[in-house]
């Protein structure tokens, strides 16, 4: 069975198929990361479209195809490929998109029941990590960088290569700061606007320092 890590959600709202290419390879630029390897990818998901699952049905023949769910037949890396799901939720037709590690057989059942476990239960029930990874993933990009990419002197060393995000410090102004830094408060807020956008208009990717 593969030692695969927890099914993590990585965007907050539905993506459009612009974003979701963008999230099949948001590793790809990631320091220190191979974007041969398999495990940056693996156990993530997200929320898509309706027409973004049906035009991935549509572009190859899937590996695997049954009532709700289709593997694609080109692997990401290694035993990980993309799993497409379509899951009733609350008597709601929903569509998503994860990683599976196919090393597992039970990967993407496994999958499709922590997606809707995820989905029908309190906002609380997410991980710090997937908070802090929807945040990274809503916002805009001119609000967020890797430390020591532009300006090395900048970080320690030891933080080169780590993600930062811009945040308002009040009197000293706005300032960037470790993702993994974020205080409970700040990720709770940025969450709170996070889903609030997603109420108004579906999700996006434009979230500023607050």
């Amino acid at each position: 069975m593969s030692n695969h890590p927890p099914f993590r959600k990585v965007f907050e709202g539905v993506v459009t198929r612009e974003q979701m290419f963008a999230l099949f390879n948001r590793h790809s630029d990631t320091p220190g990361v191979d974007p041969l390897s398999d495990k940056p990818y693996a156990s993530e998901w997200f929320e898509i479209e309706a027409s973004s699952y049906h035009f991935m049905l549509g572009l190859l023949p899937p590996l695997f195809q049954r009532t709700g769910m289709f593997g694609m037949s080109e692997y990401k890396a290694g035993y990980v490929t993309s799993v497409f799901f379509a899951i009733r939720i609350r008597s709601r037709e929903r569509w998503f998109h994860g990683f599976c590690d196919l090393s597992d057989k039970r990967s993407p059942d496994a999958m499709r029941a922590a997606i809707i476990a995820h989905e029908t239960g309190a906002i609380d029930s997410m991980t710090r990590e997937e908070k802090l990874e929807a945040i990274w993933s809503a916002t805009h990009a001119d609000f967020k960088s890797i430390a020591g990419e532009a300006n090395p002197e900048a970080w320690p060393v030891e933080h080169h290569g780590k993600r930062t995000i811009l945040v308002n410090a009040g009197e000293q102004g706005t300032g960037l700061k470790l993702l993994e830094d974020l205080s409970d408060e700040e990720i709770d807020s940025r969450m709170s606007a996070a889903r609030a956008r997603r109420v108004r208009r579906g999700g996006g990717d434009d979230a500023d320092p607050s």
